[in-house]
């Protein structure tokens, strides 16, 4: 990892932290990443289990510069994937600094929560807990759960958060800046995430394809970036492939008379054009790979352990 520059002011020393977040699928890892750093930088959709690696999101308050590492939700995985995103999550707690553990307060300290306090038990890894969804539960349940929590002594600091709306947030911030040691900054002033365009393009299609079908594809699609073509006028051509196991999926993408992968490709491309701050022509294919899922490439391509 190249250090990137550090604040030139009044002579202030640089701090920085990585800080891994952590928490059960649709704890909502995603959605508070994205509002600390400002922007989109990682995929949000009811669907479980969405985010499939490590994704840095970067802030910066005042001479502190935060990454924070949103990653796969924990839970007891069976297949290849799920352990490799497992696998991912675990190790993004490792390289941490500081661990938040996220949870659902509606859910509470169900079994997949349970196994995540283990494992940073077992780990010998403290942690700061926050309470995310406060604004639909009855404040008798949020003060229960924080002392059902604070019970198993590992966590050092409790907030209660919205992710949301940003309630409490602030907060949760204020103390990981001022717990962030002396150091330099490891990436750019204006760099907010790690991932590389092509992939948080590939991303935000995934994105839409999850949003308007979530109740007729199953998990296991993929997106790729096949081609990114800059162009003179400024504007940008990406090609991209959706991968589905089955011909039966590969229909539904499609939709009838295409209508659906015409959908999807607006929906992208709006995005794309919001984030990327350039005009994009957005070509999408869909293509039936049965086997996808054991191909080593494909995990690698997403930094994932095959052999997890």
């Amino acid at each position: 990892m190249i250090e990137g520059d550090t604040p030139a002011d009044d002579n202030t020393p640089p701090r920085s932290s990585f800080i891994a977040v952590l928490g059960a699928p649709n704890a909502g890892k995603s959605t508070l990443v994205n509002r600390i750093v400002g922007t989109k930088v990682t995929i949000v959709s009811p669907k479980v289990q969405t985010t499939r690696t490590r994704v840095r999101g970067i802030a910066i308050v005042g001479p502190v510069q935060l990454v924070f590492i949103d990653t796969p939700g924990i839970f007891n995985p069976k297949r290849r994937l799920e352990r490799a995103m497992v696998a991912a999550a675990w190790d993004g707690a490792a390289d941490a600094d500081e661990v938040v553990l996220l949870v659902d307060a509606g859910r509470g300290l169900d079994d997949d929560t349970g196994r995540i306090v283990a494992g940073l038990k077992k780990s010998g890894r403290s942690a700061i807990l926050a309470l995310n969804k406060i604004d639909v539960i009855r404040r008798e349940k949020l003060l229960e759960l924080a002392a059902q929590f604070s019970a198993h002594d590992i966590f050092k600091q409790i907030f209660m958060i919205s992710a949301q709306t940003g309630d409490g947030v602030d907060d949760l911030v204020t103390l990981l800046a001022d717990k962030a040691p002396v150091g330099p900054w490891m990436f750019p002033e204006d760099e907010i995430s790690d991932m590389p365009m092509r992939l948080l393009a590939a991303e935000i299609t995934r994105e839409k394809v999850f949003l308007q079908l979530q109740q007729e594809l199953p998990y296991s699609i993929t997106v790729v970036t096949d081609q990114w073509q800059e162009r003179d006028d400024g504007s940008a051509r990406i090609d991209q492939t959706i991968v589905v196991q089955r011909e039966n999926q590969r229909a539904i993408v499609l939709g009838k008379g295409g209508s659906r992968i015409k959908s999807l490709g607006q929906a992208a491309r709006t995005e794309m054009e919001y984030l990327f701050e350039r005009r994009i022509h957005l070509f999408l294919h869909v293509k039936v790979i049965e086997d996808w899922l054991e191909r080593r490439t494909v995990y690698n391509e997403w930094s994932l352990k095959f052999d997890a």
